[in-house]
């Protein structure tokens, strides 16, 4: 008898949730992220027969091994993604460009908000509706956000009858278009908040916020940052997907070993690094690199234990990556840590409590095996876009331009094919564009922004700053509740 996947925290308080009582979630009731039990495993035999797969079918091959027919049947699971997937500005929905001296990007940025979290938002939110509308229930997504997450939040579900969305972006420290993203939207179910601070200071009202049971019970509230597990679900299908394009599989005998592909992945909050290393530990045989910018707690966690944040963010480029608390290391200390949730509590609670912890030299060499990484600052970044311009004819992002400083510094292993992830377009980075003496033609849509008309309410700093924004936010969200409920509404 086959037993439906289930879920527990990494901080081994919980065990033996479902899908839907996870996706239905933000941290976990012990303040851990949920992860499967148990991870199913990739075989040679099942990445050849997934070869040649579009993107769509992939995801819904992906999402089939975590979430169980009885609650999902595949017939329904195509159909949602399918739909999630349908608006994307490319007909193949990801999109790989070949450039000179074997630079391959994979373009995950095809979306109405021009990031790769349009892919797992699309697929998530649509998970949500389908239960909502199935238990005629609502649910109230709170969201902090460094740059594109907020957006995609808000584009996905914005007039959904099921969902209320609140969202919180840092004010000033995200571009025009990220912000316009967010602020233009005027639907009734849409609440966005502008906060005088960094993305790691929103981050912290909201953990208090999600740790109050009874309010999250009461008002049906959930996360769709990538605390999500259903949204690192979804992007472990670019991993895979990449390493059956790029890889070079197809020539490798039948009985022999699939080659490696090394993945290089801009990252901040570790939610698609976290992804890559799942799918590395269900079979898929890849090397992974973690390329920061000048807020580099990965990088100096791999190369010298110190899992500690800097005083503040520093604002850079790459505004997305300006993170100094990668939430999901977490995901990856417990994977490493063979599932230690008593070690992953203590890490943990020490690092949120006083911002710092000290990796064990042999945990480290532990990471270190699994994980490399480089950090990239802002010159770096427009050196970076300068030259693949002049080389290639083709613009990045800032924040895909640290990963493909990797390709410009690090000299290829022989007989190893590579993947750079490029996370988002360049028309939301125009002035960094601009610095590195680039042109980008602005989409239709993006250019339509200006026009429109904006919605917000400002967060301010004050003495007791943390208290204020999170009683903001818990009197906005009893007040969304309170307006469904008169309209006769039942939480979930």
């Amino acid at each position: 008898m086959v037993f439906p996947m289930q879920y527990c925290s990494t901080r081994g308080g919980v065990h033996g949730w479902g899908f839907r009582d996870v996706l239905f979630s933000g941290y976990a009731p012990d303040g851990g992220m949920f992860m499967p039990e148990s991870l199913p495993v990739l075989s040679a035999d099942t990445l050849r027969g997934w070869r040649g797969l579009p993107y769509t079918k992939l995801v819904v091959e992906v999402a089939s091994l975590f979430i169980p027919p009885q609650l999902i049947p595949r017939e329904d699971l195509e159909v949602l993604v399918g739909e999630a997937l349908s608006g994307f500005s490319v007909p193949e929905v990801v999109r790989i460009a070949q450039l000179k001296e074997g630079l391959s990007v994979l373009e995950l940025f095809h979306g109405d908000t021009l990031a790769f979290k349009d892919l797992a938002m699309t697929c998530t939110v649509r998970f949500l509706d389908y239960f909502l509308r199935k238990d005629n229930h609502r649910a109230t997504v709170v969201v902090g956000t460094s740059g594109d997450t907020g957006g995609s939040a808000i584009q996905s579900a914005k007039g959904l009858s099921g969902l209320d969305v609140v969202v919180v972006y840092p004010r000033g420290r995200i571009t025009p278009v990220q912000e316009k993203h967010m602020i233009t939207c005027l639907e009734d179910n849409i609440h966005v908040f502008a906060a005088n601070g960094s993305s790691d200071d929103i981050d912290q009202p909201l953990r208090s916020l999600f740790a109050d049971q009874e309010l999250v019970k009461s008002h049906g509230l959930m996360s769709l940052n990538s605390v999500n597990w259903s949204r690192v679900m979804v992007q472990l299908a670019h991993f895979i997907y990449a390493y059956l394009e790029l890889s070079g599989m197809e020539y490798a005998k039948a009985d022999g070993h699939l080659p490696e592909l090394e993945v290089v992945v801009p990252t901040g909050g570790a939610g698609n690094i976290a992804a890559g290393y799942i799918v590395k530990q269900m079979g898929l045989p890849l090397r992974l690199v973690a390329m920061v910018n000048s807020n580099d707690i990965v990088h100096r966690t791999v190369t010298t234990g110190d899992f500690s944040m800097a005083t503040n963010v520093t604002q850079t480029l790459a505004p997305a990556i300006d993170i100094q608390d990668p939430y999901n290391m977490e995901r990856v200390f417990w994977l490493l840590l063979g599932r230690d949730g008593a070690s992953v509590k203590t890490m943990m609670e020490e690092f949120q409590q006083s911002h710092r912890h000290s990796l064990p030299e042999n945990h480290r060499r532990l990471l270190s095996q699994i994980l490399s990484t480089g950090t990239v600052n802002d010159e770096g970044i427009l050196q970076t876009m300068r030259r693949c311009w002049e080389e290639n004819q083709y613009v990045l992002c800032p924040h895909s331009a640290v990963a493909v400083w990797h390709h410009y510094h690090c000299p290829h292993s022989p007989g190893l094919n590579r993947c750079y992830i490029a996370t988002a377009s360049p028309a939301k980075f125009q002035a960094a564009v601009t610095r590195a003496g680039l042109t980008f033609d602005l989409p239709d849509a993006v250019l339509a922004l200006d026009k429109l008309a904006t919605r917000y309410q400002n967060l301010e700093r004050s003495p007791d700053w943390c208290k204020d924004w999170e009683d903001r936010l818990r009197e906005k969200i009893k007040s969304v509740s309170s307006v469904r409920r008169n309209k006769g509404t039942c939480y979930i």
